[in-house]
């Protein structure tokens, strides 16, 4: 077993956040594109953390990114909780997973 690393745990969270978020909305816009989008980034994020060879962390950023842009890619800008969600789990997630992939990249 190696060291815990925080950065897919990070991603795990922000990912879960996107995708059980919308569940206290009770509105249907961003709903599927945000839970699909939190379910794939929570996935890269615990893949990560258990160790498994699969997503790297370019991986988890490219999904954070995903996220982040949805409001604008899917069109609900206008439903603020669904968009600040997205801007914030995606924005930490990929700001994150910017950081661990430089480091992974300088470390070798």
């Amino acid at each position: 077993m190696g060291k815990f690393s925080w950065e897919p745990a990070v991603a795990f969270l922000a990912g879960l956040a996107a995708l059980l978020a919308p569940d206290l909305w009770a509105d249907s816009a961003g709903r599927t594109p945000l839970m699909v989008l939190g379910a794939l980034l929570a996935l890269a994020g615990l893949y990560a953390l258990v160790g498994v060879a699969g997503p790297s962390a370019w991986t988890a950023t490219a999904f954070a990114v995903l996220v982040f842009v949805s409001p604008w890619a899917f069109s609900f800008t206008d439903k603020s909780a669904a968009a600040w969600t997205a801007w914030i789990a995606g924005g930490l997630a990929a700001i994150v997973g910017l950081w661990a992939a430089n480091q992974a990249r300088n470390a070798s």
